[in-house]
């Protein structure tokens, strides 16, 4: 990793090594961890340097209640494991979940199909294909900049992770994350979605935890009717923020999204 890259950038970095991942032989080195607490407005000057460095920074998110700042101290990371980004087709990747998730089996004994039907009404199990992009009405970058920053403000203990990628959403298969594990095992497909929102509605990866993950969006829906369908894509990409959320239902999901600058998401 060139750290050295940022060299006159206007960034000094805080103390912090480079973390060898768990697979392999020991040789790969995808992270730099520092050893402390995130600095407070240094997210958007390297992501503003990275153009030239080729780092982005990620403000990263231990396992709650755990020691060793899990996984990214502790190198539970397997970029080996991953395919490339550009491999997958975000539209068919979604629409794959989407029938995974919308799938009828009459042995459940939690829900039942009229209660599935009714938690991704109105499309039941109609994939509606993907949300049309929206136009970016501020700059992506300085928004995620501040959402970096109001992050930190809440006294969170997320420390600042940096990573050869060219974007937010490539970060998350080079870094070798595994946090939507229980949902999908290549991360390189949740990056093809992610690489595809920050396409169509200006979205910037910022921080990510054991199995959470955090987006700024410089474009989000402005209506219901366009919400919908970004809630599909939502429930398709990770079906918990659904099924163990507050918004039981896909309507009730999309009416939290209009407007919302800020995606959230958490896999079980």
């Amino acid at each position: 990793m060139h750290l050295e890259s940022l060299r006159g950038e206007d960034v000094r970095l805080p103390a912090g090594r480079l973390v060898t991942a768990d697979e392999g032989d020991g040789g790969t080195r995808p992270l730099w961890l520092s050893d402390g607490p995130a600095p407070f407005g240094l997210w958007g000057r390297i992501r503003a340097a990275h153009p030239r460095t080729g780092l982005w920074p990620l403000l990263l998110e231990p396992l709650e209640r755990e020691r060793g700042f899990r996984p990214w101290a502790s190198g539970e990371l397997y970029p080996e494991e991953a395919s490339r980004p550009a491999d997958h087709d975000p539209a068919a990747v979604l629409a794959g979940w989407w029938r995974g998730c919308t799938a009828i089996d009459e042995e459940d004994d939690v829900l039942s199909a009229e209660e599935r039907l009714a938690v991704t009404a109105p499309y039941g199990t109609v994939w509606p294909g993907l949300a049309a992009g929206r136009a970016v009405t501020e700059d992506p970058d300085a928004l995620a900049a501040e959402h970096a920053d109001v992050f930190l403000s809440f006294g969170t203990d997320a420390r600042l992770g940096l990573v050869e990628a060219a974007s937010g959403a490539e970060a998350l298969a080079r870094v070798g994350w595994s946090g939507p594990a229980n949902h999908e095992g290549d991360t390189a497909r949740i990056a093809a979605v992610a690489a595809d929102w920050e396409r169509r509605f200006g979205a910037r990866v910022f921080a990510v935890g054991f199995a959470t993950l955090r987006l700024s969006v410089a474009a989000p829906p402005a209506t219901l009717e366009e919400a919908l369908p970004i809630a599909a894509e939502h429930f398709a990409f990770c079906p918990d923020n659904v099924w163990q959320g507050p918004c039981r239902d896909l309507t009730a999901y999309a009416e939290h999204l209009v407007g919302a600058d800020l995606w959230t998401f958490w896999w079980d």
